[in-house]
């Protein structure tokens, strides 16, 4: 009995481990060697579709802090009333409900989820590679897929980014993230096969 108590406790732990983000977020490379199970998904995603890891794993950071279950912070009426949250926005990527509904059905990934890394990153790679078939985006351009992430693609092509300088400058963050990841991984031992 004993035992089961000591094994259940150990599944636990793990499995909380598992989904803490990485102690040390602002480098890729420690990122991969203590999240090695995450190497795979992200050559995946970016293989399928032609996105670089780096501009995966900087949408991700940006996004939720590798936090596999973030969510945008609740609203209150009159300061204390629950009032639901500014968005459907959850997990990794940070998908809202209808584009992730899009991403499960267009992919038929009917079993995949939000909080699981594998899925997420899948998901930013789909939706990157979408911005860069419907608005001629590049592949490495950070900041203006970052841009057509947050504001969707028919904003970006609104230029509704342009009345937001705080987002305009939250890209910039965003563009100096993958930049720093790109630089990381060209010599990251964690990240060869």
């Amino acid at each position: 009995m004993r035992g089961l108590i000591v094994a259940c406790i150990a599944l636990m732990l793990a499995a909380c481990a598992s989904t803490s983000p990485p102690r040390n977020a602002l480098n890729v490379c420690s990122v991969f060697a203590e999240k090695k199970a995450w190497r795979e998904p992200a050559r995946d995603s970016q293989a399928q579709w032609g996105v670089p890891a780096s501009v995966l794993m900087a949408t991700i950071y940006h996004e939720s802090s590798y936090r596999h279950d973030a969510r945008p912070p609740k609203r209150y009426l009159l300061g204390f009333i629950p009032w639901g949250r500014a968005s459907s926005a959850y997990g990794y990527a940070q998908a809202l409900d209808g584009t992730w509904d899009e991403y499960v059905t267009r992919q038929n990934r009917w079993f995949a989820s939000r909080d699981n890394f594998s899925d997420a990153i899948d998901f930013v790679g789909w939706y990157h590679y979408g911005t860069r078939m419907e608005l001629g985006i590049q592949a490495g351009d950070m900041r203006n897929l970052y841009l057509a992430y947050h504001e969707g693609r028919a904003g970006f092509a609104r230029n509704n980014y342009l009345r937001k300088p705080w987002l305009m400058a939250y890209a910039d963050r965003v563009k100096s993230t993958e930049q720093n990841y790109r630089a990381q991984l060209a010599s990251c031992a964690a990240w060869r096969p």
